[in-house]
């Protein structure tokens, strides 16, 4: 089965085109196999705002839809007028809903365009399960292309080998969950945060430490500095909830904790000498940095134990920070856990998870009619 994955529920333009076969895992195992066709990716530059500018994001997708589209379907050599694709799946959410909505206007647009009888069938695709199913996945053999935005494997991959229950880690600009999986593909929530996104507490704080946008690599950076330097610190930061009988989150107390050390340095950064505002710069980013992952890995941890977890699936942008990952990859392998994420280009946003995710609805032939497709920006999985 061909089927064509869109994805334009923030910044990034994500279109991708799998051929799969195979059946879903199944007491641990699945014959599941996938070749990826083309995947083509265009990250817009929102630095100037700060964030995304949602009218900005929908402006741009709709200009890129039609341009990473021919890109792939010239990777994948197909007829760029009328490809050999079976279905079409279209994020719905959660996300931006102006983003959402040029990503299912497109497929709209393109089920009528190559359908010669009758629409091409829509499969809406939930954004959060698309992170979870792409982390799945064995992926390796990354290519580089002359495209900038082009991030494809050479060969066709698999699912990995594991076991349920499983316990889904959700970490991006906009979510922090923990979710239970029983089987595949039946979720259950056991733990959200209650204010910041963890993604979103890497912005602020790199807001307040006058970095540029995206925070989250900026601050990785710095800390990373501090770390191979050796540098230590007096300062020290809260670990919210961290030891709390729940598996709830909460980042908008250590925001605030980075403010008034931030403040306590003056009006301004600017009045700081350079070297000692950059040793600064580099002992609150380790610190907060730690201090974000001291709780992720905390909280997962009990998890796995109380539910008797065999594999940790981590996704999202935030599952790309060099630390995070590996706290977690040590942790997990001494709890005799395995961690399944996909590889740091992977993380971010892109059609190839809604692709794959997409597949294992079309096995259940849970279509639905393009007019009735519906953005939906606080969708949940459950």
């Amino acid at each position: 089965m061909k089927v064509l994955g869109i994805e334009t529920s923030a910044d990034d333009t994500g279109i991708a085109l799998i051929e799969a076969e195979g059946d879903p895992p199944a007491g641990g195992r699945s014959s599941f196999k996938f070749k990826v066709l083309g995947n083509v990716v265009n990250s817009q530059s929102h630095a100037e705002y700060g964030g995304i500018y949602p009218n900005v994001a929908k402006r741009e997708h709709i200009k890129n839809l039609p341009l990473v589209l021919e890109k792939v379907l010239l990777l994948a050599k197909e007829s760029v007028s009328r490809p050999n694709i079976d279905t079409i799946a279209v994020t719905v959410g959660p996300g931006l809903e102006p983003c959402l909505w040029t990503g299912i206007s497109f497929a709209q647009e393109l089920s009528k365009k190559w359908s010669a009888s009758r629409r091409m069938p829509i499969i809406p695709v939930n954004h959060m399960e698309g992170h979870i199913v792409l982390s799945m996945m064995e992926i390796s053999g990354l290519r580089k292309s002359r495209y900038r935005d082009l991030r494809s494997p050479d060969i066709g991959e698999r699912l990995h080998n594991f076991e349920f229950p499983a316990l889904a880690l959700l970490i991006s600009g906009g979510h922090t969950e923990l979710i239970l999986m029983k089987e595949f593909r039946r979720y259950q929530y056991i733990g959200r945060t209650r204010d910041d996104a963890v993604g979103e507490a890497f912005d602020k704080v790199a807001r307040l430490l006058e970095l540029p946008y995206p925070g989250g690599p900026e601050i990785s950076q710095l800390a990373e500095r501090a770390r191979q330097s050796e540098m230590t610190s007096h300062y020290k930061l809260p670990r919210p909830m961290m030891h709390e009988d729940n598996f709830d989150f909460s980042f908008a107390g250590l925001k605030t904790a980075v403010l008034r050390l931030v403040e306590s340095k003056g009006p301004t950064l600017k009045d700081t000498p350079r070297s000692d505002l950059d040793e600064f710069k580099m002992k609150i980013a380790r610190e907060f940095e730690d201090a974000v992952t001291d709780v992720l890995v905390e909280k997962t941890l009990r998890a796995v134990e109380e539910f008797g977890v065999n594999a940790v699936i981590m996704g999202g942008g935030v599952s790309a920070n060099k630390h995070i990952r590996s706290e977690f990859d040590q942790k997990l392998k001494a709890a005799g856990c395995k961690l399944l994420a996909c590889p740091p280009e992977f993380s971010t946003d892109n059609g190839l998870m809604i692709a794959l995710a997409g597949y294992f609805h079309a096995l259940k032939k849970e279509f639905v009619a393009p007019e009735n497709l519906v953005a939906n920006g606080s969708l949940e999985l459950c």
